[in-house]
């Protein structure tokens, strides 16, 4: 990325007037440039093809496809853009699917302008667009998993559909998702998921997420035959 050159940037949100009002913020930087806007992911999808632009800036909550879904999609089209996720969601399993999937960034809506300036800055020297408290909540994750006592072993006390769940809920799908997935019912996904979590000793999705991406890659589950 040229460093004397604007970073140009692609807008992601479906609220118009908060995608028009920080447009007129950003365009305040002589150093950025806002290319294009978006309304929803398949529209940023069809942006990023069109612009080609350096960063872009996406909500995760949209309609028709969501932030983390158009981030999978967008990545495949150009590995090497910087997707920052900008939210009012601060849920661990949002942030930390967005960061497994590949995004430079995840960021708050309620943060400070200034600060929102230098996160995106910081892009073109290679650092990561996250705030400290954010960051701390990745470390923390990390930590508690690598102190669980060889949970690679665990994964043969599970079933085949609870692995079947459990790389699902990897991929960032909701439990309703994963029910419309395997053809069941979300009280059938909540029990699976409570099983896993008791067998592998786990707290909560992020954990379990986490885990799913180390242990899970190469795992072949064996047929499925049950519920």
């Amino acid at each position: 990325m040229e460093r004397s050159h604007p970073l140009r940037i692609l807008l992601v949100d479906d609220h118009t007037l908060f995608r028009k009002g920080l447009r007129c913020l950003l365009e305040n930087y002589p150093d950025l440039q806002v290319i294009g806007e978006a309304s929803d992911g398949q529209m940023a999808v069809d942006q990023v093809k069109a612009l080609n632009p350096d960063v872009l800036l996406m909500d995760i909550e949209m309609p028709k496809m969501n932030g983390l879904e158009a981030l999978e999609k967008i990545l495949e089209i150009k590995p090497n853009l910087l997707v920052v996720m900008l939210t009012v969601s601060d849920d661990d399993n949002d942030l930390f699917t967005a960061i497994k999937k590949g995004a430079k960034g995840y960021l708050l809506k309620s943060l400070d302008p200034e600060e929102l300036y230098s996160m995106l800055s910081g892009l073109r020297y290679g650092y990561v667009a996250i705030p400290r408290v954010l960051a701390g909540r990745i470390l923390d994750e990390f930590t508690k998993m690598s102190k669980k006592e060889n949970p690679a072993n665990k994964t043969t006390d599970l079933t085949a559909r609870e692995i079947e769940v459990l790389k699902l809920l990897a991929q960032g799908m909701t439990n309703q998702k994963i029910a419309d997935t395997l053809n069941i019912t979300m009280n059938t996904v909540k029990a699976h998921l409570s099983s896993i979590m008791n067998k592998l000793q786990l707290e909560n999705r992020t954990q379990a997420a986490i885990y799913a991406s180390k242990n899970l890659a190469d795992y072949e589950a064996p047929d499925l035959n049950e519920p």
